[in-house]
């Protein structure tokens, strides 16, 4: 088995040729690159691997970028250290993703579902490979945790720890279950993304709940509902009445 490794970090690569020398006896790597321009060189002149290891962060860019500068045929193992990638790498060729320091069963894993679904393409069924990918797709992974500051010292707080965000003057706000509010760098917007939506709902365009915080509900003028909320504060937390069916349908999961 032909195999390409992509990779700008040196000891990252001798490592990863080491477990393949160990764990896949077959593979012989036929060269070592660290940037994307030398790997879209190498694509454009040679004739494509069985395989591609493939670190996401490279010395000029993310390996992404190869595949809008050449054909990529061959598929692909991701490797990196930060899983935020991990949506974005399955969106192209990708056989599987590691992240580093990569362990050497979750290696052998990923050679298994390369020799499985893709080393010999006429006896793979592509409706099956896109949706095992689908699935991966889905799996959307949600914020845990926030960085805040406090003075001059950066502390985090975990999101089970916040019964609320909300805007104030264009700030976003964590407010805890314990009485501390922190200001968190992100808007309204953002945090309707990032969050686990069977956890966290909008009520308007000021506050985002979580269920816990939800102390009491009642009828409200103009077919709205106002909430009290613990911990309480100065706001009027009322849901807005083109989202109350969407929030009654949220609690009634």
């Amino acid at each position: 088995m032909k195999t390409l490794i992509i990779e700008d970090e040196r000891p990252a690569a001798k490592r990863l040729a080491k477990l393949l020398a160990e764990h896949c006896p077959s593979c012989e790597i036929l060269a070592t690159l660290d940037s994307v321009k030398a790997a879209v060189k190498w694509l454009q002149n040679a004739p494509s691997p069985d395989l591609i290891f493939m670190d996401i962060q490279l010395a000029d860019g993310l390996s992404f970028d190869i595949f809008s500068k050449t054909e990529v045929s061959a598929p692909v193992i991701f490797t990196t250290a930060f899983d935020q990638y991990t949506l974005r790498a399955f969106k192209v060729n990708s056989v599987d993703y590691l992240l580093k320091p990569i362990d050497p069963e979750e290696l052998k894993v990923a050679i298994g579902k390369y020799h499985k679904f893709f080393r010999q393409p006429g006896t793979y069924d592509r409706t099956g490979i896109e949706k095992m990918l689908e699935t991966v797709l889905n799996q959307q992974k949600y914020k845990e945790r926030f960085l805040v500051k406090t003075g001059q010292s950066l502390s985090y707080v975990p999101v089970n720890d916040i019964a609320y965000f909300y805007s104030e003057d264009g700030i976003a706000f964590a407010q805890c279950a314990n009485g501390k509010k922190h200001i968190i760098e992100y808007t309204l917007d953002q945090l309707e993304t990032l969050l686990d939506p069977s956890d966290c709902f909008r009520i308007n365009r000021q506050v985002i709940l979580r269920i816990e915080a939800i102390q009491k509900i009642s009828t409200w003028f103009n077919s709205r509902l106002k909430l009290e909320l613990s911990p309480n504060n100065d706001l009027n937390f009322v849901v807005s009445r083109e989202r109350v069916q969407d929030f009654k349908k949220w609690l009634d999961k």
